[in-house]
């Protein structure tokens, strides 16, 4: 690999259940590289089957970073991703390694290619009164409150999702501007890297009908099981962490809310339609190339000329 002035990076980006985990696993040992994990769960200790972390002998002896570092009550945000993945990433790159970056939280994967949008620091007494308001009416309509406001920001968070919600609504009463306006202007232009953006490409139906097996499997394996034992650590189903895709819809049959189908079939329904969602996300990234996730040799063959090029 050349002596760049600026280190060159691989993303390996892609919708849940597309195969990001076994292409870039496959992908690190024939070229010797190292991953980087972007998915926004995985970072959280004790939440493996819910999150699809690959296993020790899914990794193969890859080393992975930024697996397991946080519990799930700590906080964590695209700004601690690019405090701790920014080193990390440089430091693979100055051993002369290939580092691989991914998952598929594509803030992340934007924020540490191209800086972060400063954004105002939260307002106590503005947050107190959203929560009040979602307290009262419930987090889909402070959804459909920002859905008038910010539809582009509002298409990437999920109706449940309180804190996200209430977030962009604080963000656009402190500025007079959505958050969706403010990452426009922006542009993520502060650029440490340069990257080849691959994003796994896989056919709906296809992608679906994976989505639907590995809820099964989840359950199968145990998230039933893996989301009492949080419950059992305290960590209450207020947590960001445990509002995420599988452990809400979870904690809704362990609460007696719902029967083990529903909340099964649920998280079928709403695991497809986050899938869609980093679709429109990915899709709408400047220089992403879609590749077949089954076909491992055209990758790699792209790796090996993006690395060689001189900047």
């Amino acid at each position: 690999m050349l002596n760049l002035k600026k280190p060159k990076i691989i993303v390996i980006a892609g919708p849940t259940a597309s195969g990001k985990t076994g292409l870039a696993v496959a992908l690190a040992l024939s070229l010797g590289g190292e991953i980087i994990n972007a998915d926004s769960m995985q970072v959280y200790r004790h939440m493996d089957v819910g999150t699809a972390k690959p296993t020790l002998e899914e990794r193969r002896g890859v080393i992975h970073h930024l697996l397991d570092v946080v519990d799930p009550d700590e906080d964590f945000n695209a700004a601690t991703y690019r405090e701790m993945a920014l080193p990390l990433a440089k430091g693979i790159c100055a051993k002369n390694v290939p580092c691989f970056i991914v998952g598929g939280t594509g803030l992340y994967i934007r924020s540490l290619l191209g800086g972060l949008v400063e954004l105002p620091p939260s307002d106590p007494m503005l947050r107190e009164r959203l929560h009040l308001e979602c307290d009262r009416k419930g987090a889909p309509k402070l959804h459909q409150k920002l859905a008038g406001q910010d539809p582009e920001r509002a298409a990437s968070i999920h109706p449940n999702d309180r804190l996200r919600i209430i977030r962009a609504l604080e963000i656009i009463q402190q500025t007079g501007r959505t958050a969706s306006d403010l990452m426009k202007r922006h542009r993520f232009g502060n650029q440490d890297f340069l990257a080849l953006k691959l994003c796994l490409q896989v056919e709906k139906e296809q992608l679906y009908d994976r989505i639907n097996e590995r809820s099964e499997k989840m359950i199968d394996c145990g998230l039933v099981e893996e989301t009492e034992r949080l419950m059992k650590k305290g960590y209450g189903p207020h947590l960001k962490s445990m509002t995420a895709i599988g452990y809400r819809h979870i904690l809704k049959y362990l609460q007696g809310e719902w029967s083990l189908q529903k909340a099964t079939e649920t998280l079928k329904r709403d695991t497809r339609r986050y899938a869609k969602r980093q679709m429109t996300w990915f899709k709408a990234e400047l220089n992403m190339s879609f590749i077949d996730p089954e076909d491992e040799t055209p990758a790699v063959n792209r790796i090996r000329d993006f690395l060689v090029e001189s900047a």
